[in-house]
């Protein structure tokens, strides 16, 4: 059963009809390949190909007798073609047509993926771009560290995902496969050439080596990949759901008109989506470990894998679609609140320009451990005193202003060496586009 949240192109993949149309495709072209080398008579693929057909109605009912999805199929296939539906399957097993009908299912599932982390890359290009110069502190262990920009952040994210790309691709690439090479992988019935034909016609490259099935590392490689992208989507939905809390409040999830946030409290606008979003990230690594566990079948095969695999693949594949769309529209129209993110840096009275101040007293001569003391103390009065100001506690402190003189202090409370490296950073990361 396909789930209700479930993208229309998506839920197409993962159909009934769609699954018998791909095993109906393999076992045309290998119609093609078998009559290409001679194995069958010419004039066969023709006779088949206008009549084949099936009935999902009728597969299942077969399949209640039989309790064997790939023989009910086949059956109602010979119902239509009639006598030349006994070449159909000539010399291949069940596997042949499953792992590389999967194939071809994972490979559709794969253009609408790829397709759709390439819209949030290119959506967190544009925020990235938008707010490069859009100040904010940045955080370590959740306390104020040092001056960043909001860009920053959004460019952090858009070069993971650039790197979950060319994971997710390079992932698709190692399930581009099909095997044509019979119960145990030998070959015994159809030579090794009717599976490059095979494949060759259905764009998958051909296993250099299989048993009776495609080996379950490549799968397990692309749930992976898929649970990692899911982390990445559920480290983006933290990032937000941190910064919208009411202490914080810098960024804020979109909320529609006449949305409600709460049964109870008018007040609230809740971070719905993202929640959602870190939720069903654990659904994916739960997916990705079933994957893993596929790896270890008993000698050429055995089925402990393929129940499994009913369940993961259109669940994990959907998820993911699902989830990228959410975010998508979380970060397009994520709602930016710059006052608050310049207030709250401030509400630190100057102690993010610690660092900079240690680093001035050390080009004076300091030793690092005695310019860090003096910075430290300085910045003891801060925390202990709600009204004090590092730069004023710092220009009345006796000790440091014998090493510092007050345009030298005044020097270090600026921004603007916080800020200067951001294009270079947006341009290294390919955000920004270096001119030739």
């Amino acid at each position: 059963m396909i789930p209700r949240y479930t993208r229309p192109e998506m839920a197409k993949v993962w159909t009934e009809e769609n699954k018998l149309q791909k095993w109906l495709d393999v076992e045309l072209a290998a119609l093609d390949g078998l009559a290409h080398y001679g194995y069958i008579p010419k004039d066969i693929p023709f006779k088949v190909r206008a009549k084949a057909r099936f009935n999902i109605q009728r597969v299942k009912e077969i399949e209640k007798v039989t309790n064997h999805d790939v023989i009910a199929f086949l059956t109602n296939v010979a119902e239509y073609v009639g006598p030349a539906g006994r070449y159909v399957h000539f010399g291949l097993t069940s596997s042949d047509i499953l792992d590389t009908g999967l194939a071809l299912q994972l490979v559709d599932a794969s253009d609408i993926l790829k397709r759709e982390i390439q819209k949030l890359i290119h959506i967190l290009s544009r925020q990235a771009q938008k707010h490069a110069g859009t100040l904010m502190v940045g955080r370590s262990h959740g306390v104020h560290a040092e001056p960043i920009t909001f860009g920053l952040k959004m460019a952090l994210f858009y070069a993971e995902f650039q790197r979950n790309l060319e994971r997710f691709e390079r992932a698709t690439e190692n399930i581009r496969f099909g095997k044509i090479s019979g119960a145990v992988g030998t070959f015994a019935n159809v030579d090794p050439k009717v599976e490059n034909y095979v494949c060759r016609k259905l764009k998958l490259a051909p296993a250099p080596v299989s048993t009776q099935i495609l080996q379950r590392d490549r799968h397990a490689e692309y749930m992976t990949v898929i649970a990692v992208i899911g982390g990445s989507l559920e480290k983006l939905a933290t990032e937000i759901r941190g910064l919208q809390k009411t202490e914080c409040y810098e960024v804020q999830e979109y909320f529609a008109k006449g949305q409600k946030g709460s049964s109870a409290m008018p007040h609230k606008r809740n971070p719905i989506t993202c929640e959602r979003i870190a939720g069903l990230a654990r659904i994916l690594r739960g997916n990705a470990l079933a994957a893993l566990e596929n790896i270890a079948l008993w000698h050429e095969r055995d089925i402990t894998h393929s129940s499994v695999e009913r369940v993961i693949f259109p669940d994990s594949t959907i998820l993911l679609d699902y989830m990228l769309g959410l975010m998508q529209d979380v970060i397009k129209n994520l709602q930016v609140n710059k006052e608050r993110m310049l207030s709250n840096m401030e509400s630190s009275r100057g102690m993010v320009f610690s660092q900079g101040l240690l680093l001035k007293l050390v080009e004076k001569g300091l030793t690092r451990e005695d310019a860090y003391k003096l910075v430290q103390t300085a910045a003891k009065r801060i925390w202990e005193d709600v009204n004090a100001n590092l730069r004023e506690v710092v220009l009345n402190d006796k000790e440091i202003l014998k090493h510092l003189s007050a345009s030298e202090i005044q020097s270090v409370f600026s921004y603007k060496r916080h800020t200067r490296n951001v294009s270079a950073i947006l341009k290294r990361a390919g955000v920004l586009k270096t001119r030739k």
